[in-house]
């Protein structure tokens, strides 16, 4: 594995560490404000303060509005898509718990994935399904009976 490779490998790893952190710091953040939604909403506002700060100070060009005018109606939806999951992790993580909410939703991860890769749906490049991807998909759905049974 090469050093490129190595860092998406630990960014991604990072990545996957900080949501069920980020879920238990919104579940405390909605206990205060007495609203999962309300919580849910901050941490999208924070984020995209965060945001905003880092694309001006890398000076990121903007893009045109003949580019964002081409874009495909699905690709404005990743907000939205987002949101869903910050407001059910917030929801879902002090009824369930980490484990059990993160086992879900990885098995939830997998499944979808599984499928837009064998149709190479949303620019994703297209993988065959096979009986192994099955396979892997079912064993995590057994690893979910079994974080939420012990």
């Amino acid at each position: 594995m090469n050093p490129a490779e190595l860092s998406m490998i630990l960014m991604a790893v990072a990545a996957g560490a900080m949501m069920p952190i980020q879920a238990g710091v919104n579940s405390t953040l909605a206990l205060q404000t007495h609203s999962s939604l309300m919580a849910a909403m901050v941490s999208f506002v924070i984020g995209s303060i965060a945001l905003i700060g880092i694309v001006l100070a890398m000076r990121l060009p903007m893009p045109g509005i003949g580019a964002l005018k081409t874009a495909p109606w699905w690709s404005w939806t990743g907000g939205l898509l987002g949101a869903f999951f910050v407001a059910a992790s917030v929801i879902l993580v002090p009824k369930l718990g980490a484990a059990t909410m993160m086992a879900t939703f990885l098995a939830g991860q997998l499944t979808a994935s599984v499928v837009l890769d064998h149709f190479g749906w949303a620019t994703f490049p297209q993988h065959d399904l096979s009986l192994g991807r099955v396979a892997g998909v079912l064993l995590l759905f057994a690893g979910v009976f079994l974080i939420r049974r012990y």
